[in-house]
């Protein structure tokens, strides 16, 4: 809607998982490092850890572009809260690409021996063919069933020549340390762990620029003394930076306005954002 007015190619601050925005922080840069490390190595498991909005998904994004294609499959789960059973089989549909979409609730499902077993001949067969999967269970802090917690321990035994057959990657908000604590099991098993961290307000201002940049902008649209402004309404999360701009990247080309000043975003913040309820 607003694109032409401020002569970009293409909205700069959707939420979705484009790499070409990706902005490498610094804490994003770490945990990309150390999950890279992870799957190429063949640890057994890893943990990637942030408070909403803070770019999981889009690190988990990169992760998946700059594996070689030995690494494969690579599952990613963003479903995971539904049954073991019927998370192992969907699980096991996805590793033999036969996945269509998450079960439907319920319809009769293979029998947990049955499925483990399954999966069991699929990462074995893979491994021979001198693969490596990789399993990336999205929003990983759901997971409070201690049967699906425990079967997600029992992947990492699956193993060939004295290594893993995969490499499980868990991501959530970090309300999954506490339950990671109390399954000592799963916990130690977990050789990577990281943790993403809000944005700084540099980083910030680096963030705004580079989704500009990828967008098409050809001239100053948010003005530099408004960074701190923006910083100090989102908290350097990501996501909140994205519908602030967003927003007020809508409202300006609504009011014709040249840039987008510090009292722009406290407006827009004030009104379109921070509402609540009388």
């Amino acid at each position: 809607m607003y694109e032409s007015y401020w002569q970009l190619k293409q909205k700069p601050f959707d939420n979705g998982a484009d790499p070409r925005f990706y902005y490498p922080g610094e804490s994003h840069q770490a945990a990309l490092l150390k999950l890279r490390y992870a799957v190429e190595n063949h640890r057994g498991g890893a943990l990637l850890a942030g408070a909403s909005g803070t770019g999981k998904t889009l690190v988990v994004g990169m992760i998946r572009q700059v594996l070689a294609e030995q690494f494969s499959p690579q599952v990613h789960l963003v479903f995971p809260q539904m049954p073991c059973a019927e998370l192992l089989a969907y699980l096991a549909d996805e590793l033999e690409g036969t996945a269509t979409a998450p079960p439907t609730p319920g319809l009769p499902v293979p029998s947990l021996q049955a499925t483990i077993h399954r999966i069991q001949r699929l990462l074995a067969e893979n491994t021979r063919q001198r693969r490596h999967a990789v399993v990336i269970v999205d929003e990983a802090h759901l997971l409070r069933d201690v049967e699906t917690l425990e079967a997600m321990r029992l992947l990492l035994n699956f193993q060939s020549a004295g290594r893993p057959d995969l490499t499980l990657v868990l991501c959530g908000q970090p309300g999954i340390l506490p339950t990671l604590q109390r399954t000592p099991q799963l916990d130690e098993r977990l050789g990577v762990k990281c943790l993403l961290s809000p944005l700084s307000e540099t980083e910030t201002a680096r963030y705004v620029h580079h989704r500009l940049q990828v967008a098409g902008a050809k001239r100053e649209i948010i003005e530099p003394g408004a960074i701190p402004t923006l910083y100090a309404l989102t908290h350097g999360i990501a996501r909140q930076i994205n519908r602030l701009c967003d927003l007020s990247l809508l409202i300006g080309f609504a009011e014709e306005r040249q840039t987008i000043t510090a009292a722009h975003f406290e407006s827009v913040c004030q009104e379109l954002v921070a509402v609540v309820p009388e």
